[in-house]
């Protein structure tokens, strides 16, 4: 009556096993979710795509940001997410940099400034967007809100992202 069973003692033991692999498992799960960096490659291509000068902000749940012209990568405690920009070239903006004179002046006109009175003409508005697409995109501090801005001086359309 009361006599051990073989099997019993190895589905004991092959109960064991599974819990400490869901265990496992179980703590090597992030905290929480990837940051959204579909959702703000929408805001940002929606901006982009528009006929007319718009301005828009999407909030960041992230600590660190990566913009290129084509695509924006997000770093948070729950991973690293990509999109792909589907719009025209965007042009980033950089953060931190200050005494740089293509960013300060990009940063005013990203802010609400009208680019001609940052730049003396269109022609060094779309030198300085140009110059700011093809510089070194590294990782930077995430602030909490991204904001986009489609300008239009002179003939130059312009996605700046920031």
């Amino acid at each position: 009556m009361f006599e051990t069973h073989l099997d019993a003692t190895y589905a004991w033991l092959g109960l064991a096993l599974v819990s400490v692999a869901t265990a496992g498992v179980a703590a090597a799960l992030p905290a929480s979710p990837p940051p959204d960096a579909s959702g703000v490659a929408h805001t940002i291509d929606s901006v982009g795509d528009s006929e007319y000068p718009t301005t828009a902000e999407h909030g960041l749940a992230a600590d660190r940001v990566r913009l290129t012209d084509r695509s924006i990568a997000l770093d948070g405690g729950g991973g690293t997410a990509r999109a792909t920009l589907h719009g025209p070239r965007i042009t980033p903006v950089p953060t931190g940099r200050e005494g740089t004179t293509d960013d300060d002046r990009l940063r005013r006109v990203l802010s609400g400034v009208p680019p001609g009175a940052a730049f003396d003409d269109s022609d060094a508005f779309a030198a300085a967007a140009e110059r700011a697409q093809t510089s070194d995109h590294e990782w930077r501090p995430a602030p909490d809100r991204l904001t986009v801005r489609r300008v239009h001086y002179g003939g130059e359309h312009v996605t700046l992202v920031g």
